[in-house]
């Protein structure tokens, strides 16, 4: 049995971490706006996963350059 060829891992990783920093965002001003500080853990998470989206992009970018400085 094969596995599927997954043609951007990184691209669809920056993806999915954007979609958590966005998330944890709206989550950070729900907590606050209800006067709770367990929006704090929601601001850290969405620091850790936008680090984790510029990563990803970056990483996607590098690849895809050294890809056409290969083939090309």
């Amino acid at each position: 049995m094969s596995a599927l060829p997954s043609t951007r891992p990184d691209r669809r990783l920056a993806l999915y971490s954007l979609a958590v920093c966005v998330l944890a965002v709206a989550a950070a001003v729900v907590s606050f706006v209800q006067g709770s500080f367990l929006g704090i853990v929601w601001v850290l998470l969405a620091g850790l996963s936008s680090n984790m989206t510029w990563y990803y992009v970056k990483r996607d970018k590098l690849r895809r350059s050294a890809g056409a400085d290969v083939t090309g």
